[in-house]
């Protein structure tokens, strides 16, 4: 199945509007399952996958997700592009809740969640100083201008471990540290994407001021419903926008990420390894 651009959808997103021809997909890994079924279908006149990355219903803790599943059967879908959506909350007065940010940088704060793909036999370390496909974020940000939906263009996404908030002394922290937004998933989606060379851009939905504002307490259950709600309209409108945009089979520099990447001697990997990651590495390591 040839599936160039997958969608995966956060907290109030568990399904994509506007699917025609759709179909559910069960996709195996060598990781186990991934968060969901795949939801396959044209739109905008493409081939997408969407993921529920909590699980339709909402199941599945951050904590809990099984990132190298979901990012290993994006790939053996065919998937060359990710646009992910999630669910944060705003370290700046100047992110409103409702409001976008695309964000082009990572800060991570959890606790030894599994975010590679390589071990056992075969190392790889790729380049994670720009975590995200800037190629891409340049066309999600222009989708959002094209949805007419209010996003910045940049910015640091704080991915800390929950699923509690945090404490008020360490989102004080993360403000004096010039962070952006907060939310728990997708820096492990961001490092594991450029190990699978698939092209990857975060939309954030701010859905609150965490607790750092002096208005935190004002704010209830019902007000950030409302406002995933809100969210989950606006980002539906801008994945269709984003999908349109996206060039047939553009070569982005995350495409190639693992070219200088392989430090192993070929030689040397064990076979289990191998047939493991030959979906990653066989077009420079091939098999022998």
């Amino acid at each position: 199945m040839n599936v160039e651009i997958g969608i995966i959808g956060g907290s109030g997103l568990y399904s994509m509007p506007g699917f025609e021809n759709k179909e559910e997909v069960i996709v195996d890994t060598p990781y186990g399952a991934p968060s969901d079924a795949f939801i396959v279908g044209d739109l905008a006149g493409r081939r997408v996958a969407f993921l529920a990355r909590h699980s339709r219903g909402h199941r599945i803790t951050p904590t809990e997700l099984n990132f190298r599943a979901n990012i290993y059967a994006m790939k053996k879908l065919g998937v060359r592009f990710i646009v992910s959506l999630s669910a944060v909350g705003s370290l700046k007065e100047e992110h409103a809740p409702g409001e976008f940010v695309v964000a082009d940088q990572f800060v991570d704060r959890t606790m030894g969640r599994i975010s590679t793909f390589f071990g056992d036999g075969l190392v790889a370390h790729v380049s994670m100083a720009h975590p995200v496909s800037d190629e891409l974020r340049a066309i999600v940000y222009q989708a959002c201008q094209n949805a007419q939906v209010t996003a910045k263009n940049g910015g640091t996404y704080l991915c800390m471990e929950g699923p509690a908030f945090s404490t008020l002394a360490e989102s004080n922290l993360y403000r004096s540290w010039g962070m952006d937004v907060i939310g728990m998933t997708n820096l492990q989606e961001a490092k594991l994407a450029r190990e699978a060379e698939i092209a990857y851009s975060t939309v954030a939905m701010v859905t609150d001021y965490d607790c750092w504002h002096p208005d935190h307490d004002a704010v209830t259950v019902a007000d950030i419903i409302r406002v995933l709600h809100q969210n989950a309209e606006n980002a539906a409108k801008v994945v269709q926008e984003a999908v349109a945009l996206i060039p047939l089979g553009a070569e982005f520099k995350a495409h190639s990420a693992l070219k200088h990447a392989l430090i192993t001697d070929p030689k040397t990997i064990p076979a289990a390894t191998y047939d493991r990651l030959e979906l990653l590495v066989g077009r420079y390591i091939p098999r022998a």
